[in-house]
């Protein structure tokens, strides 16, 4: 066998009792490398190394938690090509998104570098005399953190980054599909001026180490992103042994276009919603809204839109999209699309398997029309290149079928109408909404999160962060 990378755990690197083998889901010949697996006992090896590392990290000074998190930051800038390429290959989005990605990971470090000396505690009078207050936060303690594989490193560090600016220490198990992305993070971030232990990497499968990590009592603090299933799971085991748990799960977005909508601009949201990363995003808007006055315009332009859109090999110069992550979700996405034309949906563009020079996993891009919003390819998340029109009679109906849906991520709408906008964004019952943009697509210093099913817990990103990974108190002094 050829060499297999190791696990992260106490500040050295660990071999594994098994491993997988990494494959480019654009070739299934080119071999990406093998990973190890961690034991149950190497999971808990991990919890007692973070309690440790944790010790000593929380206490250390503001600059040390800010050069290393720059110093991760700068070293993700500098070799963005080459990890974007290495994203791309193992995930299946292109290059470019790759490179993308990647420099967003650098923005998140960077950011909560700058967040650790933005630290600043708050005093309060008492009403008592004599009394003085303080309210202060410290770390929560150690993180257990579950990433997903459609961003298998953008997820992953907006958790991580601000854990370590709190202080806390973590344990970090990425998606099984996608480990090489986490283990060139975690080959990064072990070459900093961290405490033993207070990162660890953890490589395996969901249904073993995330099992064990989830329903440890030894954690403080657990966040995941994926599926609505898993996350009942997560919360549940972690509420029985009281673990503070932050949840990002499905969602089905949905974008609408209005009477007087820029129907260029429509498209263009549409496409780069519905279709960029191969429609693996939660926040894609896989159900596009479109009002009766402009819906066969619409519908006849995205066709020739989708018409334009060159499907293959992700790190192919002219490619606009890449295969799907494995074989498994591929075949996912094929079924949808027959059950969508047995539900009596009408099949207006591509859908079918695509072959290529390579043997990879590519289909092409779907759109349905004739779609109503019971329709199960409505109902529930999808996460391939799949989007289906609904037909509505006015904005009215559009917003009353856009909140339709038990879940709540994001929504757009397109208009040229600032009350309609406005209206929009007061009525949308989701937890990010975007006017004349994409539904994919979010800011690095904002918060992140969505209502209903897609969330659960304090939001992510920005400032709001804080509010996961720190716990309050506060202080009374008599003078």
């Amino acid at each position: 066998m050829s060499h297999v990378h190791s696990l992260y755990i106490g500040g050295a690197w660990l071999d594994g009792p098994d491993s997988v083998t990494n494959v480019n889901p654009s070739d299934t010949r080119d071999v990406i490398g093998n990973y190890a697996q961690a034991s149950l006992d190497q999971v808990q090896q991990a919890i007692t190394a973070a309690r440790r590392g944790l010790a000593e990290w929380r206490g250390s000074g503001l600059e040390q938690r800010y050069g290393v998190l720059m110093a991760i930051g700068d070293e993700l800038v500098a070799r963005k090509d080459e990890l974007g390429e290495l994203l791309a290959r193992e995930e299946g989005k292109t290059r470019a998104e790759g490179v993308g990605e990647v420099y967003r990971s650098a923005q998140f470090f960077h950011y909560y570098a700058a967040e650790v000396l933005r630290q600043i505690d708050e005093r309060v009078d008492s009403v008592r005399p004599g009394v003085e207050i303080d309210t202060r936060r410290e770390p929560v303690g150690v993180v257990g953190i579950i990433s997903p594989w459609n961003f298998p490193m953008a997820t992953a560090v907006w958790k991580i980054a601000p854990a370590l600016a709190f202080g806390n220490a973590v344990i970090f198990k990425p998606a099984n599909l996608v480990p090489a992305s986490a283990w060139a993070l975690a080959e990064i971030i072990s070459r900093q001026a961290l405490p033993d232990g207070t990162f660890n990497l953890l490589m395996g499968p969901g249904s073993s180490v995330g099992d064990a990590l989830i329903s440890s009592p030894e954690i403080d603090a657990l966040s995941f992103t994926g599926s609505l299933g898993v996350g009942r799971r997560v919360a549940a085991a972690t509420a029985g042994n009281l673990v503070r748990c932050q949840l990002e799960m499905g969602s089905k977005n949905a974008l609408i276009v209005a009477d007087d909508a820029d129907l260029d601009l429509a498209v263009e949201a549409a496409f780069a919603g519905a279709y960029s990363g191969t429609g693996q995003k939660c926040t894609a808007s896989s159900r596009l809204i479109v009002t009766e006055a402009v819906h066969d315009a619409f519908v006849d332009k995205l066709i020739a839109k989708l018409k334009t859109i060159r499907v293959g090999h992700a790190l192919e110069a002219g490619v606009h999209m890449g295969p799907a992550v494995d074989a498994r979700q591929l075949e996912a996405n094929l079924a949808w699309v027959e059950r969508a034309r047995a539900d009596g949906a009408t099949l207006a563009f591509g859908g079918e398997r695509l072959e290529r020079d390579t043997e990879g996993f590519f289909m092409a891009p779907a759109l349905f029309t004739d779609t109503t919003n019971d329709m199960a390819i409505n109902r529930e998340e999808v996460f391939g290149p799949i989007a289906c029109v609904i037909k509505v009679r006015d904005y009215e109906q559009a917003i009353a079928t856009l909140n339709d849906t038990n879940f709540g991520l994001t929504a757009g709408i397109i208009t040229d109408s600032l009350k309609l906008a406005n209206d929009f964004k007061a009525r949308a019952e989701t937890g990010c909404v975007m006017v004349n943009l994409a539904t994919a697509g979010t800011d690095y210093h904002v918060p992140f999160g969505g209502r209903k099913d897609s969330s659960f817990g304090p939001r992510e990103q920005g400032r709001y962060a804080r509010e996961f990974y720190t716990v309050v108190k506060t202080c009374y002094v008599k003078a």
